[in-house]
């Protein structure tokens, strides 16, 4: 599709539907507006538009992608050890306007981030399956240090991993936008991951790979190239779109189950309260997590706490506690907890959407939101992850549950907080009745400043080509 035609298409009726359906109705032409400006600035001329040698107005089809946030709504720190997690994308997303190259570099341009331009091979020659070229020039694939916690270390380890698995690649341009928030836990690099993969599996492999191999991919990419040890949650969330429920006990092959799931329909708005804590230093305590749940597994001769029952970590609770400590055997209670309640949770969601009466509806989400509260309670008292033990003088985590808790008692509404992502620092998660969202956000903005609360849309697309 040309540029015109393109901008003609996004005015269309058609258009506003698909924009209502991945960001909401009142977003519409905020849409329009977006995908217009990423189109237009394609091809600007001057300092800030594309190399002329990166784009051309006629000969390729321009191409539309967009990859969503995700949001965790049960599963707090169980998928590295091979636990259970319930996660939702959301409307929040990176979109693309993609154009295929002939040759074998990829322009990836993101609105506030510095160009990535790389070249897939150190010379010229079309880059194949086998990781081979027509012509000269050998695959330049190697993790490069200089590239780690880079955008280019992610588009460099999905081509390597796509090109290990004999799946075709080559070079492409895209004008990019995120509006997945940083440091809230909305997993904007799996978002990242999954449009860059997306994208060489449309352009190339005919959509071929599946969401959970191209979830896959982005997680290889960010522990081998980007240099971030993450699990398979969050990419698994922004690649299959919807509510999942995810099951890790075969690592390879993690069990994955979508779940239909309209929160406005049930009177609730989902926020994210950023606290605007620093995520700096907090490595250690992340590390300490999965490394005492596996020691407390390695005491019964397994390598993770999804190999193993609760029953017999608390037949030996005395020697546990003698061995690694109490916090060690908290967290493991949590992990096994955690996992009982991602099963309530998902069948909870289903029994929303399958039941008829609004009665047994409303059953089922109150059962829900206990859950959601007790998944909080269970993170502040066991699995201890809502503020940094090395900094107990800034617990803005802490602060937004109490604050959270204390503006329902007040309104005397019923509503469900707990933590959001990694914890220590950064956001908690929140189910505010819809007709007292305008009054919670005031409140809690009046303590985390402007812009700190940002309501979530559960959408039902995972990262997808948008065809117009």
């Amino acid at each position: 599709m040309t540029e015109k035609e393109l901008l003609t298409k996004v005015d269309s009726a058609d258009c506003a539907e698909m924009f209502s359906e991945l960001y909401g109705a009142n977003e519409i032409e905020t849409a329009r507006q977006r995908y217009k400006k990423l189109v237009t600035e394609m091809f600007k001329n001057g300092q800030d538009g594309f190399p002329e040698t990166d784009i051309n107005r006629t000969e390729k089809s321009l191409r539309v992608f967009s990859a969503p946030g995700r949001t965790e709504l049960a599963g707090n720190h169980t998928d590295h050890n091979r636990g259970k997690v319930l996660a939702a994308s959301i409307q929040l997303d990176n979109a693309a306007i993609v154009q295929a190259r002939n040759d074998n570099t990829v322009f990836f341009r993101s609105t506030g981030y510095p160009d990535v331009k790389i070249k897939l091979q150190h010379s010229t020659g079309r880059q194949h399956s086998t990781g081979r070229p027509d012509s000269a020039g050998e695959p330049d694939f190697q993790p490069k240090p200089e590239e780690a916690g880079a955008t280019e270390s992610l588009v460099r380890g999905i081509a390597a991993e796509l090109s290990r698995r004999h799946i075709n690649i080559n070079g492409f341009s895209a004008n990019a936008e995120s509006t997945v928030l940083p440091g809230s836990g909305l997993s904007s690099s799996a978002a990242v991951e999954a449009l860059i993969g997306f994208i060489f599996n449309s352009l190339y492999n005919e959509g071929k790979c599946s969401a959970l191999e191209i979830a896959q991919i982005g997680q290889i990419a960010e522990n081998t190239y980007f240099g971030k040890p993450c699990g398979l949650m969050d990419q698994i969330a922004c690649a299959t779109g919807g509510a999942v429920s995810i099951d890790f006990i075969d690592a390879a092959r993690p069990k994955v189950k979508q779940i239909n799931f309209d929160l406005d329909a049930a009177g609730f708005s989902l926020c994210i309260v950023n606290t605007g804590g620093s995520h700096a230093n907090l490595t250690g305590d992340y590390a300490s997590i999965p490394a005492e749940m596996k020691k407390v597994a390695a005491f019964f001769g397994k390598s993770v706490l999804g190999e193993i029952k609760k029953e017999t970590v608390m037949s030996a609770a005395a020697e546990v506690r003698k061995t690694f400590g109490d916090r060690a055997l908290l967290r493991s209670l949590h992990f096994f907890d955690e996992n009982e309640r991602v099963d309530a949770m998902a069948g909870a969601l289903a029994e929303i959407e399958d039941t008829v009466t609004s009665a047994a509806k409303q059953q089922a989400l109150t059962f829900y939101l206990d859950n959601v509260n007790e998944s909080g309670d269970s993170s502040w008292k066991l699995l201890q992850n809502v503020y940094s033990p090395n900094n107990p003088e800034t617990q803005g985590i802490s602060a937004a549950l109490a604050l959270t808790k204390d503006f329902f008692r007040k309104q005397k509404i019923y509503g469900a907080c707990r933590v959001h992502g990694g914890g220590f620092a950064g956001a908690i998660q929140a189910y505010v009745p819809v007709d007292a969202i305008n009054t919670y956000r005031a409140n809690i903005e009046a303590v985390f400043g402007n812009g700190s609360v940002t309501v979530l849309r559960i959408r039902s697309k995972g990262v997808t080509e948008l065809l117009f």
